[in-house]
């Protein structure tokens, strides 16, 4: 799968396309911090089993462009921008952490065009009335200290090309309430699959029992994992995820 860039409104976007004629292409979505190299074992089963897959580096990281803002709807429109350039007119979007907000406002946003929707270990947001929780204190478990170790060493370009001014941006909106994101949350009419870890995961149980009442199709997983499954517990993730979106 090759780079290609395209403009969408105001920053140049990266992705790469398998191709294919699947009518209903799968949208993965990394995190913050990351690239699209981190679906590249995932992207693989999706292609063996004739599914068409893209994969979208978000703004401020990989080969797309850095820029002045990170507001975390901007990475929603930009994934949204994408598929419009690309003439989509139905998808599946997978995403993890950042990535999962981005793919949930487009589900909200445009509830036609997603079919299915995977979310893996996204911070939820503060409703109003919320104790703000620290983004900070949370210390990364042994394997997840030793994958980033070595994703240094396999893919250098990701570490080098994030944009480490989008980190006090993040912190700004994670510390902040989004009433706007629940109020549309039950827009979304996708069949939904919720990733959430154990210890060192960083999706708050309480306000996940919430989003699960908001919605009408949507179940939840929990796995042995801290915040990145796919990557951590890969055969796991793949077992859950796989025929959840190869399903008919």
């Amino acid at each position: 799968m090759t780079a290609t860039k395209v403009t969408l409104g105001d920053v140049s976007i990266a992705y790469r396309d398998s191709g294919g004629v699947d009518p209903i292409p799968v949208v993965l979505v990394h995190g913050m911090g990351g690239d699209g190299h981190t679906w590249d074992h995932f992207a693989r089963s999706l292609i063996q089993g004739d599914r068409r897959v893209i994969i979208p580096d978000l703004r401020g990281h990989g080969r797309s462009a850095h820029t002045a803002s990170y507001l975390f709807d901007e990475f929603g429109d930009d994934v949204a921008r994408l598929c419009e350039n690309l003439e989509l007119t139905k998808v599946d979007l997978v995403g993890h952490s950042l990535g999962g907000y981005a793919v949930s406002r487009v589900a909200a946003n445009d509830p036609d065009l997603v079919r299915r929707l995977v979310i893996e270990e996204c911070p939820l947001p503060l409703r109003p009335g919320d104790t703000p929780t620290s983004m900070t204190g949370r210390f990364p478990s042994p394997p997840e200290l030793w994958h980033a170790a070595s994703s240094v060493l396999r893919h250098p370009r990701t570490v080098l090309a994030f944009d480490r001014s989008m980190t006090k941006s993040a912190l700004a909106q994670f510390r902040k309430p989004n009433p706007q994101w629940w109020d549309q949350l039950s827009d979304i009419t996708a069949s939904t699959l919720i990733l959430y870890g154990g210890a060192g995961g960083m999706v708050d149980p309480v306000k996940l029992e919430a989003v699960l009442a908001a919605l009408n199709d949507c179940r939840a997983m929990r796995f042995k994992s801290g915040h990145s499954i796919h990557r951590d517990r890969y055969s796991d993730f793949e077992m859950a995820v796989l025929p959840f979106l190869m399903a008919s």
